[in-house]
């Protein structure tokens, strides 16, 4: 049985899916196409797993044979990439949930300090009563989903959860310093980053082979 193995607040979605679907994204001859296609498959795997606990509401449905009770979800659904390389990961959830609601969130790197710049944030009104995943391929020095989550608590938003496809130690202690209540779930975790500030394997940037920019 595969399962997400959880370390405190840290979900490692351990399944065979997903470790296919993770070689074809890091291989660097993956064609954008293909890289597109890998990413947003595991999006929809690990929203699945983000999403098993969360609280419903009973509903009244008929089936082509009898009433019975269902169930619905108690809180509205709000996903937040941030831009742009998360918008790769909303693409797959959207197919799942498309009726949830949309924020955006962008911050660019200084490739100096390699700290975050915020460019633009359009979040949807209601933040507190909805249930905010926050979305990021990569957690890398960890500072982008740490300045990602200030926003949004910022406006509200008090269930969060974080989800990226590969972590490395360094962003996860720096989200979960800054934001202890955000559990925070992935496909990987790699060792190290390299003096760019890129993880290490890794798969590289993970905008530009989604949008085909290299």
């Amino acid at each position: 049985m595969h399962q997400a193995r959880a370390v405190g607040d840290l979900h490692v979605l351990e399944h065979s899916l997903v470790a296919a679907k993770m070689s074809v994204l890091r291989d660097k001859t993956t064609a954008t196409v293909q890289f597109r296609r890998a990413l947003e498959q595991i999006a929809i795997l690990l929203l699945a797993e983000v999403s098993k606990n969360w609280p419903t509401r009973a509903v009244e449905i008929n089936t082509p044979l009898a009433a019975m009770r269902g169930a619905g979800l108690a809180r509205p659904v709000v996903f937040a990439p941030i831009l742009r390389a998360g918008l790769g990961l909303l693409e797959g959830m959207l197919r799942v949930m498309p009726d949830a609601e949309i924020g955006h969130i962008g911050l660019y790197r200084d490739e100096v300090t390699l700290r975050p710049v915020n460019y633009y944030c359009r979040l949807p009104a209601g933040l507190a009563e909805s249930q905010v995943v926050l979305l990021d391929p990569m957690l890398a020095t960890g500072r982008s989903a740490t300045e990602a989550a200030t926003l949004l608590k910022a406006q509200g938003a008090t269930n969060i959860q974080f989800i990226c496809v590969v972590a490395c130690e360094v962003g996860i202690e720096q989200l979960q310093n800054a934001h202890p209540d955000i559990p925070i779930y992935c496909a990987a975790i790699d060792p190290e980053l390299n003096e760019f500030g890129y993880i290490v394997p890794g798969l590289g940037d993970a905008g530009d082979r989604y949008f085909g920019t290299l």
